[in-house]
């Protein structure tokens, strides 16, 4: 096995039956490694804008008193905001599953040690990154 980068056509990528022995087949799979480093970056936005969103659906102000009382008996309908609050991080978990999964996924790819799959991590990380921040600003 390779273990320092080299530029080849030939690779084994993630699985066995992701084999390349072609021109194409390389162009194919750096396309496809690129657009998994897109998906990561925008995974990991929306995982911060909807971050953005919990908090705001938070209430404005908790006293210590609130937050150190124990609930009532009858609190079933405590907070709607503890509710929204609740599947806010169901959401943001999900999402975190999604980019840990994505990750490892780009990250074993590099780790076939082929340049053009690392070029093509590396571009589709830079390009994920440049189409998603701007939503950052208008969350």
């Amino acid at each position: 096995m390779q273990m320092t980068f080299y530029f080849s056509d030939t690779a084994v990528l993630l699985f066995d039956f992701w084999n390349v022995h072609s021109p194409t087949g390389m162009v194919l799979s750096v396309l496809v490694i690129l657009l998994l480093s897109v998906l990561y970056e925008a995974v990991k936005m929306g995982k911060a804008v909807l971050l953005q969103r919990a908090l705001l659906a938070l209430p404005r102000s908790l006293s210590q008193e609130a937050l150190s009382e124990p609930p009532e008996e009858d609190s079933r309908d405590s907070s709607p905001a503890q509710g929204r609050w609740f599947w806010f991080h169901v959401g943001q978990t999900l999402f975190h599953v999604l980019q840990v999964v994505l990750g490892y996924m780009v990250m074993l790819a590099v780790m076939s040690y082929n340049g053009w799959i690392f070029l093509g991590a590396i571009a589709g990380s830079t390009l994920g990154y440049f189409l998603v921040y701007p939503v950052l600003g208008r969350g």
